[in-house]
């Protein structure tokens, strides 16, 4: 179903393909991977909220439920719901980057990773890893460091494609999407890329 744009049996032209492919995007998060979709105003950043103008599908929303959603609100972006089936990690792209070379070589397997618009790369855990986050950091020694890295849990959201500009970096997986990884497995290295980068932007200076 997640390759074929069409509805009730009619195939659609140019722009609705388009249309369709976006629905049929959105619907792969419900119906594949069982999360909760939003259609929110355009242009906020991870972790914001829906809103109280968004429309919120919850797991087996299928495409014609999205295709209605999206007809009510035309200019929405798609985000992802924080703190139900994951939470995000949230650093820099480069950080990102970085931290995804290390874990590899640790044959650690990170899990879903997007990369946003605004060059922060997101890595899906284990939910209540947001609630956790300070005592997470206290006991891998970084609670005291400056570090450009977030967590966005319950009430709080991320974009996904089909959002312009966002993009998978690791895709879901069957694994991934039901099981994503307990936090503390990937923040040690995730602190570490992070505190590095802000090491050498104040070498530059």
């Amino acid at each position: 179903m997640f390759g074929n744009p069409i509805f009730n049996g009619r195939s659609l032209g140019p722009r609705g393909r388009s249309r369709a492919t976006r629905c049929q995007t959105a619907a792969e998060y419900t119906l594949r991977w069982g999360w909760t979709v939003a259609l929110t105003d355009a242009g906020a950043g991870p972790g914001v909220g829906p809103g109280s103008g968004s429309v919120e599908l919850p797991p087996g929303s299928g495409p014609t439920e999205l295709r209605d959603a999206w007809l009510r609100r035309p200019g929405a972006e798609l985000r992802l719901r924080t703190g139900l089936r994951f939470d995000a990690l949230d650093v820099p792209e480069t950080a990102g980057y970085q931290a995804l070379v290390r874990l590899e070589r640790m044959g650690v397997r990170p899990g879903p990773v997007l990369l946003t618009p605004n060059a922060r790369a997101l890595f899906l855990v284990a939910p209540q890893t947001a609630e956790a986050l300070p005592d997470l950091l206290y006991r891998t020694g970084w609670d005291d460091a400056q570090l450009d890295l977030v967590c966005h849990g319950s009430g709080g959201s991320v974009p996904a494609p089909p959002t312009p500009q966002t993009r998978w970096l690791r895709r879901p997986s069957l694994d991934t999407a039901a099981r994503p990884p307990e936090g503390r497995l990937l923040l040690g290295t995730l602190a570490y890329a992070c505190h590095r980068g802000v090491a050498e932007l104040v070498g530059r200076h």
